[in-house]
């Protein structure tokens, strides 16, 4: 290592620490130095650190020559002159790659030709070359193989089963990911955390509308069977979402909470159905029916006011 540079040595290991760094921690699509102040400034102090080391290796090394009598010194200067091991292997192996003769032996490679002086060497292809060469034959021979007797996938087919692959990775992960959850997608949640933080946001964000009981006061009712815009998970998340009616409904609250918090409250929001609230509203809006529910739980009321929509029902 010290036959290294100090303007090399530096460097190197400063930037093995930084690129460690930048592999640990995630930083999206910026530098680590940047997305994150305290980082830039522990890879300052890193680098400080590591010149001021190499400058106190330095100087005791330069005390060390200092302090040697004559002899000692040259046997000094020649170790550290002498080339490393691995510059050693290096220099091998780049002499074998290569495959070129030393100038002393030139002579015996002259050709007879003569160009007004000017004389041609018969020297070998280089091994790298003609190593090369054989790799490529030999996977010439395996490519043709592969994808023309044996029919092996092309390019198109792979691509098309990578597709084919990513589509159901991404089905599986929007499984899992509640925020990309949506109006056609949402369903009713049965965890109790669930539940418990759509409790917590509906007492945050709309008990002043509705109360704490859900029995309505300036926003409509949650209790009884009527709805205005529609009752069910999906329409319920949709206007929670959306907003209410027009100039005279709920705000939207897709501004302020995320999709699944939304799935959470609106969830809340149907258990109040069927409970007696302190105050209960006037009903507001129609009884609603689940077009998927069965027949026998479907709403006595709505036998009355729907009567044609049971009649459909029962003749199916």
């Amino acid at each position: 290592m010290r036959q290294i540079p100090s303007w090399i040595r530096v460097p190197l290991v400063f930037f093995i620490i930084f690129g460690l760094t930048e592999y640990v921690i995630d930083s999206g699509d910026e530098p680590a130095f940047i997305a994150e102040p305290l980082i830039g400034l522990f890879l300052l102090l890193v680098f400080l650190i590591l010149v001021a080391i190499e400058a106190i290796v330095g100087a005791l090394d330069n005390i060390l020559y200092q302090s040697l009598d004559e002899a000692a010194k040259a046997r000094y200067e020649a170790r550290r002159n002498a080339p490393s091991k691995i510059l050693n292997w290096i220099n091998k192996t780049y002499t074998k790659l290569v495959g070129t003769k030393p100038i002393e032996e030139e002579h015996d490679l002259v050709l007879d030709h003569n160009y007004d002086g000017i004389k041609e060497l018969d020297n070998d292809l280089p091994p790298w070359w003609l190593y090369g060469f054989y790799a490529s034959i030999i996977f010439g021979a395996v490519y043709l193989a592969r994808f023309h007797i044996f029919s092996g996938e092309n390019q198109f087919q792979e691509l098309e089963a990578e597709i084919a692959q990513a589509q159901i990775e991404i089905e599986e992960y929007k499984k899992t990911a509640k925020d990309l959850v949506d109006f056609n997608t949402v369903t009713v949640l049965t965890e109790a955390s669930d539940i418990a933080n759509g409790k917590s946001i509906f007492e945050t964000n709309c008990i002043a509308c509705h109360k704490v009981d859900g029995g309505g006061g300036i926003g409509p009712n949650l209790t009884d069977k009527h709805w205005i815009l529609g009752g069910g998970i999906k329409n319920v998340f949709k206007t929670i979402s959306e907003g209410g009616r027009d100039g005279k409904g709920m705000i939207a609250w897709k501004q302020s909470l995320k999709p699944s918090e939304i799935a959470q409250v609106a969830t809340y929001v149907l258990q109040f159905e069927g409970t007696t609230p302190a105050e209960p509203k006037a009903p507001e809006g129609e009884i609603w029916i689940d077009e998927e529910a069965p027949v026998e739980d479907i709403p006595t009321e709505a036998i009355e006011v729907k009567t044609d929509s049971v009649i459909t029902i029962e003749e199916h």
